[in-house]
């Protein structure tokens, strides 16, 4: 039984962590960010907003499967190398109170 258990150990411990990716976004289209979003499920991109020049991150996803018991996948736009508004989800808080006042779109 100890046998056993310290080989489970063992295997979790060099298990590979499955660590978020992170992508710059500024110098691609929205195209190719959204087919990264796409391609991963949920990543990390790297964008610089028009109005700021300090570069933001943030998690973007293809649905809500992607996001955390109490978040939604909600619109949202980002800048990238061809426009300021490219269309994708980030997990955003939700709670179930909201149902009762607002239908909102599930994706």
């Amino acid at each position: 039984m100890r046998l056993l258990i310290a080989t489970l150990a063992t295997l979790a411990a060099i298990a590979p962590a499955g660590a978020i990716t992170r992508y710059n976004v500024s110098n691609k289209s929205c195209a190719e960010a959204r087919a990264i979003v796409q391609s991963e499920g949920a990543v990390i991109l790297q964008f610089r907003p028009r109005f700021a020049p300090v570069p933001r991150y943030g998690r973007f996803v293809v649905s809500d499967y992607f996001c955390a018991s109490n978040e939604i996948a909600e619109d949202t736009y980002i800048a990238t190398g061809d426009t300021n508004s490219c269309h994708v989800l980030e997990c955003q808080p939700h709670s179930i109170d909201d149902d009762f006042f607002i239908l909102r779109r599930r994706h």
